[in-house]
């Protein structure tokens, strides 16, 4: 009986023994598993953070949904996103109607600007009809054209949003189509041009044939419609050099605007800086004192060259406008 009673308690021993060593087992492999899962977690956890990350990243090619940046110093003070269907907002734009300055060929009108998918829309249209303001034998280029074979729109906010110093955002897109001639530009409230004073945030034309960006500043001489002009053109070949498509994304152009200077920006590039105490009219007015209005239009011929043979609609689209003063 004692032989059997230690078979038993040996096999008791070796059975508990094969218990631990299987929970032993359990337990390391429960390890494991919760390390490999937290290992996943982590993986997961990063993967998400990059997507992130990337979805922070702007499309070039789209318009910006984003909220407006905050910048240090200072405050939103206006912003227009486009961010509706139909006409652009009538509490903040007005148009200018018909044949305007330059010897464009385009007639101005409202309804060849559209606000859709988030950016405004303004369309150059090769059109015909007879000329609104056709007068016989009229001296003048604007009313001795009998047809009208061009229209385009400009916007402005003239009597309705002004601004006196500041940073001016606004990002838009352009068409290098000949012919076009986009311009983003504030002018003085008040005195004729150029003593009114003009800054231009953006043109693009083909000055001597060359299709350039141009960013300008004018004020006052003492000749009647003379301006002095302190100009910055950079070629569009320069920029497609270092990015080949740069003409077919967004681009933010910027005025940096106080009582001292303007200093105009594309994308983060410096272009042009003009001192105030260079922007004096002949009468000693400062026409950069003074509130500016902005206006958006598209342009046809003239500067922009012969579109002709261009392709229609060519367009200007503006994704947004901001503009931020100090606190």
């Amino acid at each position: 009986m004692k032989e059997k009673s230690a078979y038993f308690q040996i096999n008791r021993i070796l059975a508990h023994a094969k218990y631990l060593d299987n929970l032993l087992n359990y337990q390391k492999y429960t390890l494991i598993k919760i390390s490999s899962m937290k290992s996943l977690f982590g993986i997961i956890i990063s993967f998400f953070s990059i997507a992130l990350a990337l979805g922070a990243t702007i499309n070039p090619y789209t318009p910006d949904s984003s909220q407006p940046k905050e910048i240090v110093g200072m405050k939103l003070v206006f912003n227009e996103e486009f961010n509706y269907e139909g006409s652009p907002n009538p509490e903040i734009w007005s148009y200018e109607t018909g044949f305007k300055r330059n010897n464009e060929l385009q007639w101005y009108q409202s309804k060849n600007a559209s606000c859709k998918d988030g950016r405004l829309l303004i369309e150059g249209r090769k059109e015909n009809f007879p000329n609104p303001d056709y007068i016989p034998d009229s001296k003048s280029w604007q009313t001795n054209r009998k047809d009208v074979n061009y229209t385009s729109a400009s916007l402005i906010t003239a009597g309705k949003k002004t601004w006196l110093f500041g940073r001016f955002e606004v990002r838009a897109r352009i068409d290098t189509t000949m012919g076009s001639w986009p311009a983003i530009w504030t002018l003085g409230i008040t005195k004729e041009w150029p003593s009114c004073g003009e800054i231009d945030m953006m043109e693009f034309y083909r000055p001597a044939g060359v299709s350039s960006i141009l960013a300008n500043v004018a004020s006052g001489t003492g000749i009647r419609f003379k301006a002095k002009w302190n100009t910055v053109k950079k070629t569009l070949a320069s920029l497609m050099s270092k990015d080949n498509r740069w003409a077919g994304k967004f681009h933010i152009w910027r005025i940096d605007w106080n009582q001292d200077s303007i200093k105009l920006y594309v994308d983060n590039e410096l272009l042009n800086t003009t001192l105030l105490c260079e922007t004096m009219n002949p009468d000693g007015s400062n026409p950069f004192l003074q509130p500016q209005y902005l206006i958006l239009n598209l342009a046809l011929g003239s500067n922009g060259g012969d579109p002709v043979q261009s392709l229609f609609p060519i367009t200007f689209e503006v994704d947004y406008v901001r503009i931020y003063q100090k606190k």
